[in-house]
């Protein structure tokens, strides 16, 4: 299915994902999508002038009311997603990362869309793969189960991010 339009440069859409296991049981989230209610990684868009790092630590927070620590740089992933009804066409490159994450913060408010946070086994995740919202969700986790690290700083960051280089 060739949905693309081609006079435009393509562009994916980055986002970042936070894998958490605790205890045998990985921490997803339940969100409202156009498809229904559906299970996810804590994850999003990369936001400009963001790092990778910033950003999975911010989506995890918005997403969890959990503060989480980066330990490794699980992989780059990509899927493509394609609404016919509303001619959308969208490949995602992810990055998703491992760590650990903090206690709820007392009184925190999920963002927007987000009904609940939700540990599953393994078991239960592979079980709801039809509630995922995408592939990526049980890709990701069966990579972080498999053992797969990459170390931190596999990902290079140029201080351009923060204060673009300008060309003469």
């Amino acid at each position: 299915m060739q949905m693309t339009n081609n006079t435009e440069r393509w562009k994916p859409a980055v986002t970042v994902a936070a894998i958490i296991e605790a205890q045998g049981r990985y921490l997803l989230v339940e969100e409202e999508t156009p498809e229904g209610l559906q299970l996810n990684n804590p994850a999003g868009h990369l936001d400009p002038g963001e790092s990778p790092l910033e950003g999975v630590v911010r989506e995890a927070l918005e997403e969890t009311g959990r503060h989480f620590r980066p330990e490794a740089l699980l992989g780059l992933y990509m899927a493509r997603f394609v609404r016919p009804s509303r001619l959308e066409d969208v490949t995602y490159l992810r990055l998703a990362f491992t760590g650990t994450v903090s206690e709820p913060i007392p009184g925190w408010v999920l963002d927007k869309g987000i009904v609940r946070t939700v540990w599953l086994s393994l078991d239960e995740v592979r079980a709801s793969a039809e509630r995922h919202r995408s592939p990526l969700v049980l890709r990701c986790i069966e990579d972080h189960k498999a053992g797969r690290r990459l170390p931190l700083d596999a990902m290079q960051i140029d201080p351009s991010l923060y204060e673009p280089w300008v060309k003469s």
